[in-house]
């Protein structure tokens, strides 16, 4: 086999960890903009490190795929999975906000509305709509919000770079 196609074991985190990170956003926006959830200014936020992610793990699954340099590969998951511990980090923040643990951003409005589905007042509607309380969770499931959620999404997805990180060659 050409030493260009030989992969490193790394790969299959590297993948892993491109596809988990897609499948995590892709689900908050399809809460969104399908389940009608307008999302805080937190929330908006926690999503940063996976739409900077995504592109770092794919060009980690190249280079393992295409025999990149080991060192190469194994720098993008450690980007990867640094950037999942600071989504994470913006996870616990946002959902100690929503349990009142301590404050929320001075930043966040109070409440949200619908925006309007007529085309003549959706202008009208950029002025008098707020977007939703950071300290109030709109949803929750078994007892956690979308924050926390993103919580556990983004310490699973670290916890696949870091393991790409010790992969036996």
């Amino acid at each position: 086999m050409p030493a260009a196609l030989r992969h490193q074991p790394s790969l299959p985190f590297a993948v892993l960890l491109a596809i988990g990170m897609a499948a995590t956003v892709g689900g908050a926006l399809g809460f969104e903009h399908i389940g009608g959830y307008i999302p805080c200014a937190l929330c908006l936020l926690q999503r940063l490190p996976y739409y900077y992610g995504i592109p770092v793990a794919v060009l980690a699954a190249l280079s393992a795929a295409f025999g990149g340099p080991p060192w190469l590969t194994r720098g993008l998951l450690l980007v990867g999975g640094v950037m999942m511990l600071v989504g994470a980090g913006m996870g616990v923040y946002h959902a100690g906000a929503e349990w009142g643990f301590w404050e929320g951003p001075s930043s966040c409005a109070t409440s949200a509305q619908g925006i309007s589905p007529s085309a003549g007042d959706l202008l009208g509607d950029l002025d008098a709509k707020k977007p939703p309380s950071c300290t109030e969770a709109s949803f929750r499931y078994l007892g956690l919000s979308f924050a926390g959620w993103n919580v556990i999404a983004s310490l699973i997805l670290a916890a696949i770079a870091f393991a790409g990180l010790r992969a036996k060659r």
